[in-house]
């Protein structure tokens, strides 16, 4: 195991651990926990921005639920089980089948079409024991999982939009090299071939108007319908698989989702399942070995270190970093009795980007001295400092 593995990187850090009593699942720490919500929060705000509506369903379903899609016969083995008197249950492998129980809740119209439904989806999967990799591949993880119910003459606009966002966020977590797989129809499916020819055909039309060439994969679709996988490039030159979109003309018919045209006709919606990041876990695995941990200000758990140099500036300290604080910045006060040379040794163990000296000067003349972990120093007034910072400090 070498010093970029995560598993080291997130111990170095005390950002997780992983213990037999979980096999396969993370305990979060504090300062690791600030990383995930970072994550979490970025997504949720591009989604919002991209007309996505968030919503949240049950952890645990009938089985019988699970059959009716079809989850149940290709991913029964995998799946985690129970049983409450005469039914089974099954906790959830993937968002989508509760998904459509919010869409065939009430009748939809056309009008309502496309609907674009997103959630932090908690998923458990019961991976082989010697499969499991940290956080690369675990048992429990969380999948920004997201739906669009349209119609099939709205699905080349919707795969686009995704692509665009899906360029955008890669680029701002530092992923600028990414390439595309075309999956199409496995040995093992559901659906008739016309059904196929129809859904292969519209994704890849969606591609090429996306601007897309992407890489034929036979055999590597989703057992419901073809897709596009979207890997990425890290700073060692290993692709990962990421991001995805699937185009589903099965699971409407399964589960009966149906919107009624203009004409008053019932018909079908396509759905289009994807992700941006997959499993929230494995991304933040991805960049903490892209970055060898040091990650860019925006990302790490906490952005400043504010020290105090001598005795006497408790309270300066306090008040500096409660306005950088209430200014959103993740902030952490270090007020020991240490020589500043030790607290910025520690700052920069603790992969904090930005350390904050606060001296009887800085306290005098309301500054702060602004030291870089890689770069410049430079005195700043506190009342400028956030404005000054914020540009590189948030997405």
């Amino acid at each position: 195991m070498d010093d970029s593995d995560h598993r080291l990187i997130g111990n170095r850090l005390d950002l997780f651990h992983q213990q037999e009593e979980a096999p396969g699942m993370a305990f979060w720490h504090p300062r690791g926990f600030a990383l995930v919500a970072v994550v979490e929060d970025y997504i949720r705000r591009r989604m919002r921005e991209a007309l996505y509506r968030e919503v949240r369903t049950p952890l645990l379903l009938a089985r019988s639920l699970w059959e009716a899609s079809g989850h149940w016969q290709k991913f029964g083995d995998a799946m985690f089980s129970l049983a409450e008197a005469e039914r089974q249950f099954a906790l959830k492998p993937m968002s989508c089948p509760g998904h459509i129980q919010i869409f065939n809740q009430r009748v939809r119209s056309f009008r309502e079409l496309p609907l674009r439904l997103a959630e932090f989806g908690l998923c458990h999967r019961n991976e082989p024991s010697g499969a499991l990799h940290g956080l690369m591949r675990g048992r429990a993880f969380v999948q920004d999982d997201a739906h669009v119910f349209c119609t099939e003459a709205q699905i080349v606009g919707e795969v686009a939009r995704f692509c665009a966002l899906l360029r955008r966020v890669y680029a701002d977590f530092g992923f600028d090299e990414v390439s595309v797989g075309f999956s199409t129809r496995p040995a093992e499916r559901a659906g008739a071939d016309a059904l196929w020819d129809r859904a292969e055909a519209a994704l890849a039309e969606a591609a090429r108007e996306a601007g897309l060439a992407p890489v034929k994969q036979p055999g590597e679709g989703a057992f419901y319908g073809p897709k596009l996988e979207f890997a990425l490039r890290d700073n060692r030159g290993r692709l990962w698989q990421c991001g995805t979109i699937q185009l589903d003309f099965v699971l409407p018919e399964r589960l009966d989702a149906h919107y009624v045209d203009a004409a008053n006709r019932r018909e079908r919606p396509a759905i289009l399942h994807h992700a941006v990041l997959g499993s929230i876990e494995r991304f933040v695995a991805i960049l903490l070995e892209h970055y060898r941990g040091e990650l860019p200000l925006w990302l790490a758990p906490e952005q400043l270190a504010v020290c105090t140099i001598g005795e006497g500036q408790d309270a300066y300290a306090e008040r500096v970093g409660s306005v950088l604080s209430g200014e959103g910045f993740r902030v952490a006060l270090d007020l020991r009795p240490e020589r500043l040379a030790r607290k910025i040794l520690d700052a920069r163990a603790r992969a904090i980007p930005l350390l904050l000296a606060l001296g009887p000067r800085e306290a005098a003349a309301e500054s702060v001295a602004l030291r870089r972990r890689h770069g410049k120093s430079e005195t700043l007034p506190l009342a400028g400092a956030a404005a000054a910072l914020r540009a590189e400090a948030f997405r």
